[in-house]
């Protein structure tokens, strides 16, 4: 297995020295392999299905324009690059909505309404109401709450590497979690019953 990882971080440092080049095919490879979690992480740090997609196409751009500026480092990753511009990302799509309240997102009732002709679709629905109650409770944290809690139980990071992307100490990374999960509890106590 040690093999595998090795030659995938090989693998990626190749696409990545293509990239500096110019290389639009190599940079295709490596927003095939990091769209999703990308992806992923936009949503559940704004909350907007609809412009998730956007705002990930975004920092897509924002790290193939600055892709020259990434320097592989002991220790470093490109992952932890590049969650650091979706994070900046998303910083900017907050500030947006605070200063212009049209900028919010939307809820889509109609996406909720589902017929409850069966058992399996009735578990869906309340499946999908619980993970909106989630999702709402986590957008409502503060933004460095919000994003680290996000990274640490959607991404899996481990404390290290949520420091390298929030650019913060391990310690603090403990205390937002910790202070994350607290809040958390009692919004979904609260939510939940």
């Amino acid at each position: 297995m040690g093999d595998v990882v090795g030659n995938d971080v090989t693998a990626e440092r190749i696409l990545i020295e293509k990239a500096q080049s110019g290389d639009e095919d190599a940079f295709g490879a490596i927003v095939r392999r990091y769209q999703r979690p990308v992806l992923d992480f936009v949503y559940r740090m704004t909350g907007d299905p609809d412009g998730a997609n956007d705002l990930a196409q975004d920092v897509f751009v924002r790290a193939w324009r600055g892709i020259g500026r990434f320097e592989k480092r002991p220790g470093a990753a490109f992952s932890t690059w590049l969650f650091q511009i979706a994070r900046n990302a998303c910083i900017d799509v907050h500030r947006r909505r605070a200063r212009d309240p049209l900028c919010k997102a939307v809820d889509d009732p109609a996406a909720l309404e589902a017929s409850a002709s069966s058992d399996s679709v009735a578990r869906n629905v309340a499946a999908r109401e619980i993970g909106e109650q989630v999702a709402a409770a986590i957008s409502r944290l503060p933004e460095d709450q919000r994003a680290t809690i996000v990274l640490a139980e959607y991404r899996g990071m481990s404390h290290e590497e949520i420091a390298a992307v929030m650019q913060c100490s391990i310690k603090s990374v403990e205390a937002r979690l910790y202070r994350a999960r607290q809040a958390l509890r009692v919004r979904l106590r609260n939510a939940l019953g």
